[in-house]
């Protein structure tokens, strides 16, 4: 955010300056530095492109998607009234091609080719499916172990509406091995429970470098594709692996986040203890295992699976590893009570440590298209 301040007063700035050009064009005030005249058509220009560069940097806040659009065209008017008025507004350029950076970023993190853009298209094709939601019944619990009926309970969800979809918006931060940086993350995701769907999209930032991500799991299929700056591939997988590491992700979503999805028919129970259940989940062809933890009030603690599959930091090859967990402290997310937070550990031979913490801010349900 703070990179994005700066960029915007850049803006403004160079914005402010435009307005000298109009200034002197219509003898607004006394301007020698100013050597050349100015027509009153140049002066137009130089007004018009101190306005397309403040609504650029006012839209990098109100409009983000689509700000780049604004800028592009203050640039190109800004070129166009330097030209004539070389000699006094040469530097000009230079302030345009720290903004062409900018737009150009703009384009390729924001634009219609972007890994935010696809996770958009893919959001909107996956809502038009959303049905009508029945409540969910006590009776609907029945065949669950009992910790599994209880978590259910003390979520809050029987009497709610049966969940189709939902959408989380999460933060956090992540890093790629036991000793490596921090990167603090922002994430939005929209799971779909009956034909299996998870679109997440998280931005961060690695040594001030933007960073984009996109995991996208439809149907049987999973890719994760990771960009520097919006440019620069980082991670790009695909395959078996990440179809069965997603699945098990896929169901630890429906467990954290949607506890009433867990009476689903996809998933096959089978009771342990009085605080520990075990459950397979089947989709397009991956069946994955995973046991859970709840405590005596009922809320799930935590989630283990050794189906999932740890990918290097190069993002060329994966490597079965055990994962788990943990969650934080409970409280309402509307009528139900979710964890409001959560690690990810991988259990590597001889080591276990924790990989990215998130931050529940928001889960919604049963959400329409746009």
């Amino acid at each position: 955010m703070w990179l994005t301040t700066v960029f915007a007063i850049v803006l403004v700035v160079h914005a402010l300056i435009h307005v000298l050009g109009f200034a002197k064009a219509f003898g607004f005030a006394e301007l020698p530095q100013l050597t050349q005249p100015v027509s009153p058509f140049l002066g137009v220009l130089w007004l018009l492109a101190a306005l397309l560069f403040l609504a650029a940097a006012g839209l990098l806040f109100v409009w983000p998607r689509w700000w780049w659009t604004i800028g592009a065209c203050a640039i190109v008017v800004s070129t166009v009234a330097i030209v004539p008025s070389w000699s006094d507004a040469k530097f000009g350029v230079l302030a345009n091609l720290i903004a062409l950076v900018g737009v150009v970023f703009g384009f390729l993190s924001q634009g219609p080719t972007s890994l935010l853009a696809a996770f958009e298209r893919d959001v909107d094709r996956a809502l038009v499916r959303v049905a009508p939601a029945e409540s969910v019944a006590d009776a609907d619990l029945a065949h669950l172990p009992a910790p599994v009926q209880q978590y259910l309970r003390t979520s809050g969800v029987v009497g709610q509406p049966r969940v189709h979809n939902f959408r989380a918006r999460l933060h956090g931060r992540i890093r790629n091995g036991p000793k490596a940086r921090w990167i603090s993350l922002a994430a939005e995701q929209y799971n779909g429970i009956d034909e299996p769907t998870r679109l997440f999209y998280l931005t961060g930032s690695m040594f001030t470098i933007p960073v984009q991500g996109y995991h996208r799991y439809v149907g049987p299929s999973a890719t994760m594709r990771v960009k520097a700056a919006a440019l620069v591939p980082v991670v790009d997988v695909s395959g078996h692996e990440m179809n069965q590491g997603e699945t098990v992700t896929m169901f630890n979503d429906m467990c954290v986040m949607a506890p009433a999805t867990l009476i689903n028919p996809a998933i096959v129970w089978e009771p342990v203890d009085a605080r520990t259940a075990r459950a397979s989940f089947t989709n397009g062809g991956h069946t994955i295992r995973a046991e859970l933890s709840f405590n005596e009030a009922g809320e799930l603690t935590n989630f283990w699976s050794d189906d999932r599959y740890q990918t290097s930091p190069d993002g060329k090859t994966v490597t079965r590893v055990r994962w788990s967990t943990p969650l934080g402290p409970y409280r309402a997310f509307g009528a139900v009570r979710l964890a409001s937070s959560g690690e990810g550990h991988w259990h590597e031979p001889g080591q276990e440590y924790e990989y990215i913490e998130l931050t529940i801010d928001d889960v919604q349900y049963n959400v329409r298209a746009r």
